[in-house]
């Protein structure tokens, strides 16, 4: 694992740093609860992963969300708001998604640097979840965050996985970097009450097989998503313009803008689930800005793909069929 990360990120980690967890959710909680008290606030970028906001509400703390600012297909970070807000609510803790799902914008180290510096002038922890590190597009890069500034490496709970790039979540295996003695003392107490003490051997097996030897496979696989990203782009200009991708730049979900067809989510799932019978993830779901978009997991076979896409066509077409 410490060649995977310093061969393709050029960050080298430590041994004595590595605290492992059966899941990333579960060391986003255990943070949660490590780093603040009930009442404290926690900031979050929606829309983003669903359990960002319900870890925050059900441990109890307040949740304090600096939107992403969707504007011409793309979105950006509203820095001013960030840290506005952070001042205003006295924020103890920051969830990062890097890169964010279901966005999937890949930050740059600059969005990134400013992003830390204002955490480190307010004492803001960062916990940040980089499980889809390994599926970054184009010209685009994966920044690790605690790598960019040394002040930053002692400010970060850094989450990683193999879950995703393996596809191997039900082995309940995460690697969670905590350079903070202080902080992984913290980390490592907490967890320790939740009676959680042993992982799942097989997961860590897999995850040490996986890193080691599963380099050509990865290489294979983003070949074939980023062919099934460029299928869907396609599909949806020629067939079905009402629905916009919002260009990806990293992880294999895609984020799909059904806005044109100005309907309410309600009305938006009934189409999905009822009429397209398809299974999407509902924009709302990820928070405030995610109304009116669906999450699309491109991760399968292309013909499993096709199909989708057809069946949302012929709910769309069947539903929206101009009048003679």
């Amino acid at each position: 694992m410490r060649n995977w990360y310093k061969n393709r990120f050029s960050y080298d980690v430590k041994e004595e740093w590595l605290v492992k967890t059966p899941g990333i959710v579960f060391a986003l909680a255990t943070a949660i609860r490590a780093f603040t008290a009930k009442g404290d606030g926690v900031i979050i970028q929606q829309p983003v992963y669903y359990p960002f906001s319900g870890l925050v509400l059900s441990n109890e703390r307040r949740l304090v969300n600096n939107p992403l600012i969707y504007k011409d297909g793309k979105y950006y970070i509203d820095f001013d708001d960030f840290e506005e807000k952070i001042i205003r609510e006295k924020v103890k803790l920051f969830l990062l998604c890097s890169p964010h799902n279901p966005v999937a914008r890949v930050w740059t180290r600059k969005e990134l640097r400013r992003l830390g510096d204002i955490c480190l002038k307010h004492n803001v922890i960062v916990v940040s979840d980089e499980i889809h590190a390994d599926f970054v597009y184009g010209k685009n890069k994966h920044i690790i965050f605690p790598g960019i500034r040394p002040e930053y490496l002692n400010n970060t709970v850094l989450c990683t996985s193999p879950s995703k790039t393996f596809n191997m979540p039900g082995l309940q295996v995460s690697n969670i970097f905590i350079a903070n003695d202080k902080l992984r003392l913290q980390f490592i107490k907490t967890i320790r009450k939740t009676g959680y003490s042993h992982l799942n051997t097989l997961g860590i097996v897999a995850c040490t097989a996986a890193y080691e030897h599963g380099a050509q496979w990865l290489e294979a696989l983003k070949v074939y998503l980023w062919e099934n990203i460029s299928f869907v782009k396609g599909f949806l200009e020629s067939q079905i313009p009402q629905v916009k991708l919002v260009e990806p730049e990293g992880t294999y979900l895609l984020w799909l803008d059904f806005s044109a067809l100005k309907l309410k989510d309600d009305d938006l799932e009934e189409l999905i689930e009822k009429k397209a019978k398809l299974w999407l993830s509902p924009g709302r779901a990820f928070g405030a800005g995610g109304q009116g978009f669906q999450r699309l997991n491109i991760a399968c076979p292309r013909q499993v793909l096709e199909q989708a896409l057809l069946q949302l066509k012929r709910a769309i077409d069947c539903s929206y069929r101009p009048l003679a």
